[in-house]
């Protein structure tokens, strides 16, 4: 049926193995029923995209109470931290954003958590310096020894903060001006733990990438945050882009550092005290996305591995609490979502083994039953979760209804990066918080010049072995004319030839390896 030079057995030893010399191959049945129960395990987590739909759907009208507007006598203190760590590009602007909060300045003050090595330490002195003299409580913090990475940073800060409620901002973020009076009056509820805004993307149309990557996190916050927060289930505070309670902190066991999601872990413990967490879906913060896939892989990496930590660390407190039943379903499965990349591995080995067993077996009507059953099992819920999204987000048009598509290819081209950080969560060691690098250009890529370390190189000659294995998967299932199988097949053949030719070409540095300015336009 089909031989290939490359590899050390033929097609028709390979067949044999399969079937066997009658019909009732052990192996084949073993094969058949190992993929059958990793598609059964895809499909629950699956279903819980439509429940996630079902939930924000039904629950739409239900969103938080906007506490009313009070005097400027009456606000809260704040202290707005920014945890940096050579952040030459962005420093300036970051600093100067948050200086033009809308906020009272004898109950606002700002604090630079800054662990840099490199000349950002300068550029954050020289721009506190600046605030001090206009009139601003502002202080610059800096850590030679880098413990606990944020965590450490956040909780270094919080030692020396001069009020109750804190607001967190990361390197990339530029929140609009009148932020924290949205948000603080929340606080009056003295249930109310954390409240966190809507992430929005100040590079989304730069490439097909960053397009690809602003539906991901829509998905997250238009989607799952509402659906969620608006249930009276667990939600997480996402890092960054809003405001925590002291002693909800506190109270929580303090950040820690024991995990790469340092968020993910204290959201979860603060619940689990009994603290009422807030999402404004109404209230915005931009960010930068990453505009290389390096960059992106690495961080989709850390917050792989920091949520198996998290799962980990918590699920069986979880499961011993006294929480509703629907409230444990929910967070087992957001907290152990990732493992489906190492279900997705074998799945994906399995593909040429079970596409001959497929010609076996089935043909007609039954093999067309098969091919859409498998199909619809492995990719409907992430095309149907994503294409709502779209519609959540206002922009179902023709111009976007490729996204879901391509966001499926990327998701599948992704799945060798995401295993290995699963995997590495199950060790001991937390490991190092590898920042994502900020540019504060359109294109969100970072000059060759970077400090940036990428990611290792023998992931993306996996990534570039799976594309050659998905050609070869390809080729065999047009030779043998089993066309319902290509819609499922063409989805691993286009994200791993996406994501290892991105991975690649991000290797040459950007801009023609010139340095990127450290200050833009940004008035104060």
């Amino acid at each position: 049926m089909f031989a290939h030079p490359l590899f050390v057995f033929s097609n028709r030893i390979l067949e044999e193995a399969l079937t066997g010399p009658g019909d009732g191959s052990l192996l084949r049945a073993v094969l058949i029923a190992v993929y059958a129960a990793i598609l059964v395990a895809l499909s629950i987590y699956g279903g819980h995209r439509y429940l996630v739909l079902w939930r924000a759907w039904n629950t739409r009208k239900n969103g938080p109470v906007i506490p009313p507007v009070v005097a400027d006598s009456e606000l809260p203190g704040v202290t707005v931290q920014l945890p940096i760590f050579n952040e030459v590009f962005v420093v300036r602007r970051l600093i100067r954003t948050v200086a033009a909060l809308d906020y009272p300045k004898d109950r606002f003050e700002i604090q630079v958590l800054d662990d840099s090595t490199d000349e950002t330490q300068l550029l954050a002195r020289e721009e506190v310096d600046r605030l001090r003299e206009l009139g601003f409580q502002a202080s610059y913090v800096h850590r030679t020894d880098r413990t606990g990475y944020k965590a450490g940073a956040l909780e270094n800060g919080l030692k020396l903060a001069r009020y109750e409620l804190l607001a967190i901002f990361d390197a990339d973020f530029v929140p609009e001006k009148d932020f924290l009076r949205k948000l603080v009056l929340h606080f009056e509820d003295q249930t109310v733990g954390a409240v966190q805004a809507r992430w929005t993307h100040l590079n989304e149309e730069s490439s097909e990438l960053t397009r690809l990557q602003a539906l991901m996190l829509d998905g997250h916050f238009r989607l799952e945050h509402c659906a969620r927060s608006r249930s009276g289930l667990f939600f997480n505070f996402n890092g960054t882009g809003g405001l925590w309670r002291r002693a909800t902190i506190q109270d929580a066991g303090g950040w820690q550092h024991d995990t790469l999601t340092e968020d993910l872990d204290l959201s979860y413990r603060a619940q689990l005290k009994g603290w009422r967490f807030v999402y404004r879906d109404d209230v915005i913060c931009p960010a930068e996305l990453p505009g290389d896939m390096n960059a992106y892989k690495a961080q989709q990496h850390r917050w792989a591995k920091g949520s198996v930590q998290a799962m980990r660390k918590l699920v069986p407190r979880i499961w011993k609490s006294d929480l509703p039943i629907a409230t444990k379903a929910e967070a087992f499965i957001h907290l152990t979502s990732n493992l489906c990349y190492l279900l997705a591995i074998p799945l994906l080995l399995m593909s040429l083994p079970m596409l001959l067993i497929r010609a076996r077996i089935a043909d007609g009507w039954l093999g067309a039953m098969i091919d859409q059953t498998v199909f619809a099992c492995g990719t409907m819920s992430v095309l149907v979760f994503y294409a709502g999204t779209l519609v959540a987000r206002g922009t179902w048009a023709p111009r976007y209804w490729h996204l879901p598509f391509s966001l499926l290819a990327l998701m599948t081209g992704m799945a060798v990066n995401q295993a290995r950080a699963v995997l590495e969560g199950f060790g001991r060691d937390s490991g190092e918080f590898v920042r994502t690098p900020k540019a504060n250009l359109p294109s969100g890529k970072v000059s060759g010049k970077s400090s940036y370390r990428s990611a290792k190189s023998v992931v993306r000659w996996i990534e570039f072995g799976f594309a050659l294995y998905f050609t070869l998967v390809m080729g065999v299932a047009i030779g043998l004319g089993l066309f319902g199988t290509i819609p499922f097949l063409s989805v691993f053949f286009c994200g791993f030839w996406y994501v290892c030719a991105r991975s690649f070409l991000d290797l040459r540095p950007s801009f023609g390896g010139q340095t990127v300015p450290a200050e833009t336009a940004v008035s104060s």
